[in-house]
């Protein structure tokens, strides 16, 4: 499957409040096998961390370029909410089962 870069995001033209919730937007509106690629000027390294927990098994991360003065970052949609829970190895899916 091939990716297409839909959407290029200068994170330091975004305010420091808006930043996360435009880049989450931004990544719910891809298809599968779309991504985008945030230009930083640090290692979002926190929002990774917050990519894991709230999209698990539905993005690939690579970096194209580590600083020191610029950081690029690829994330690729590799599957929908309702596709990584159904690959979910729990039975619980998430945590939700009574017992």
């Amino acid at each position: 499957m091939s990716t297409t870069v839909a959407t290029i995001i200068d994170v330091q033209s975004i305010a420091p409040q808006e930043r996360h919730s435009h880049i989450f937007a931004s990544f719910d509106a891809l298809g599968v096998g779309q991504a985008l690629q945030l230009v930083n000027n640090h290692d979002p390294r926190p929002l990774r961390f917050q990519f894991d927990d709230r999209t698990p098994g539905q993005f690939e991360w690579s970096y194209l370029e580590s600083g020191p003065q610029t950081w690029r970052v690829n994330i690729k949609r590799t599957a929908t909410k309702a596709a990584a829970a159904a690959n979910s190895s729990s039975c619980c899916s998430g945590g939700g089962c009574a017992g």
